[in-house]
């Protein structure tokens, strides 16, 4: 550690790249820096929130830099040296989807194809298109304006002179002009090639010009039949722009980066805009190892996107500045106008490409969701293990009668109806919170461990502040204090409180974490509710009834029955009480509902 200091102290203050490397000598992480010194220096002389951070500072033995001139070329360095060397801290770019290309190969008569190979053949690539459908309609498109070859064979001009080459039903179908026997020359086809080109960089609107003043030129010829062809293709074009997106008419040749992220990946949208029209777009997927930033990942998506397609920057519109200047670029952070939409529809697609990949996930293995959200609970609530099993109490007594409790319970997120237990207080007089749940508490945990079944690993008690110091002491009580985590939540849902903390925590309305405890409070809220009304329902209906001696539960069903309600038998006559339950009986009702005065 000692020579580890030595070498940080005399690190120059200019921009360079650091690898450092754990006790066995591989390279565990590779960092760049406008400043050297600064930046490595910062690793040690602090403590750092992030846990991974602090495994990775623990486990450097040595370090290694390299100085460069421009912070520029220490990110690119810092990329080919991750790539070369995958080290484990590192931010891991998930490349491992292949996407398509269309390529124009490097001949005397290129050919125009699809394909998944990127090969420095000298040939030109254009892409990758995410959606192969979108590179299948575009080569299409291409087809359909331009009569280009087809074939395999390597046609060069001494191929031509030796007169080998033979007409294929392509040309017979006017797909293609002879370029085997060199019936269109390789000057004529290479206009072909550049207009084709000009609209796989999405420079629809040059080609558009081009062909309406051939038309005008034509139709100034009278060669109408030339024209019409012309205006045909011209359409074609048309109809492609029309479904293209196209976003705003006031920005031209841009450059747009949208981020979405969760706890360990970061989705990172490029679209580049052409003519108002989004002609290029592709979300590349980072999974993150020591908490990096969205600044620092746009960095390393900047310099990606640069060698994946060979992309030049002028202006780039993005959500945050990245940790890296590069020169004769501006970045702009729109905050309105359409520069910001350009930017909601970068946001848009990064996001919809974490959600689709959740649902992929989810859809291979459903246990995944679960323990996403668990985690996510589990990190929220400041838990130290997953929130497999979780209770949740909520006390009931309108105006102080029939106080009843409700506990629900979730297994892996998800209502487990079977569990739901009613509690009806039996040591507690008129309404006091406090004492029922101390009750609750005991008898389900009593019971829970006499039993030897599971103990929850979380318990949420509905009330704030003073129910979960009532809850607390319980469960000090009953020794479960430090086994079992417990939160309160007031009655604004946001608030979460925690043992010995006056502070609450506020949840994020969006998050996972907060839909579930909604969840579970609106479950124990309906399950106690719903007790607490058949409760007091049936002691409001049958209670004079219950109290009568003699009169059994056939008899008191019989009764309502018929008369419907407690007030119908008192209002009834004798006689029509004895033509339902017999003279003897009847009576005795009578007697009872009547306070004993009869008739």
């Amino acid at each position: 550690m000692s020579d580890l200091k030595d070498k940080i102290a005399i690190l120059p203050d200019t921009p360079g790249v650091y690898m450092y490397y754990n006790a066995e000598g591989i390279v565990i992480y590779v960092g760049k820096a406008k400043n050297l010194r600064r930046r490595v220096s910062s690793y040690f002389n602090r403590e750092h929130e992030s846990v991974r951070t602090r495994l990775l500072v623990r486990a450097i033995a040595d370090m290694q830099y390299i100085v460069v001139p421009t912070e520029e070329d220490a990110l690119n360095l810092e990329n080919s040296l991750i790539k070369e060397h995958q080290p484990r801290y590192n931010v891991l770019l998930k490349d491992d989807k292949s996407y398509p290309w269309i390529c124009v190969t490097n001949e005397h008569y290129p050919r125009v194809f699809l394909t998944y190979n990127k090969l420095k053949d000298g040939s030109k690539y254009f892409g990758p298109y995410t959606n192969t459908g979108v590179a299948r309609t575009m080569l299409n498109l291409i087809r359909e304006l331009y009569p280009i070859r087809t074939c395999r064979m390597m046609i060069t001009p001494e191929y031509i002179a030796k007169g080998k080459g033979r007409l294929c039903l392509e040309y017979h179908m006017k797909n293609c002009r002879g370029c085997c026997i060199g019936e269109i020359s390789i000057e004529d086809y290479s206009v072909y090639i550049e207009r084709i080109k000009q609209i796989l960089r999405g420079d629809t609107q040059e080609v558009m010009r081009y062909m309406r003043s051939e038309m005008e030129r034509l139709a100034s010829e009278l060669k109408f039949e030339q024209a019409q062809e012309i205006k045909e293709k011209y359409q074609l074009i048309e109809r492609y722009r029309a479904k293209s997106v196209i976003v705003t008419q006031t920005v031209d040749d841009i450059d747009v980066f949208g981020v979405d992220d969760d706890d360990r990946d970061v989705y990172v949208n490029y679209m580049h805009v052409r003519g108002g029209v989004i002609v290029r777009s592709l979300t590349l997927e980072y999974k993150r190892r020591l908490d990096e930033s969205q600044s620092q990942i746009l960095g390393y998506a900047l310099n990606d996107i640069a060698h994946q397609l060979d992309v030049k920057y002028k202006e780039i519109i993005v959500p945050v500045e990245p940790e890296v200047e590069i020169q004769g670029v501006t970045y702009i952070v729109p905050q309105r106008g359409d520069k910001k939409q350009l930017l909601d529809v970068s946001t848009r697609n990064a996001r919809q490409q974490k959600i689709d990949n959740l649902k992929q996930m989810e859809k291979k293995d459903p246990e995944q969701r679960v323990l996403r959200t668990l985690e996510r609970l589990k990190t929220d609530l400041r838990m130290s293990e997953l929130p497999r099993h979780i209770e949740c109490f909520d006390n009931s007594n309108i105006q102080g009668t029939n106080p009843v409790s409700a506990c629900v319970v979730f297994r892996n997120a998800k209502p487990a109806k079977r569990d739901y237990r009613h509690f009806i207080i039996k040591t507690v007089e008129g309404p006091n919170d406090y004492a029922s749940m101390r009750e609750v508490l005991t008898r389900r945990y009593t019971r829970l461990m006499e039993e030897g079944k599971d103990l929850p690993q979380l318990i949420i008690v509905d009330g704030g502040k003073g129910q979960l110091s009532v809850a607390v002491e319980t469960l000090d009580t009953l020794g479960l204090r430090g086994k079992v985590a417990i939160i309160g939540i007031a009655e604004r849902l946001e608030e979460i409180y925690f043992p010995g903390d006056s502070v609450p925590l506020y949840i994020d309305k969006n998050s996972e974490s907060l839909r579930i405890i909604q969840h579970l409070r609106d479950e124990a809220h309906r399950f106690g509710i719903t007790h607490h009304r058949n409760r007091r329902s049936k002691s409001q209906v049958a209670s004079e009834l219950d109290s009568i001696k003699g009169v059994g539960e056939k008899t008191r069903t019989a009764l309502l029955r018929h008369f419907k309600s407690v007030k119908r038998i008192r209002e009834a006559s004798l006689a029509e009480i004895a033509s339902v339950v017999g003279n003897v009986k009847s009576q005795i009702i009578y007697n009872a509902l009547n306070n004993h005065n009869p008739k």
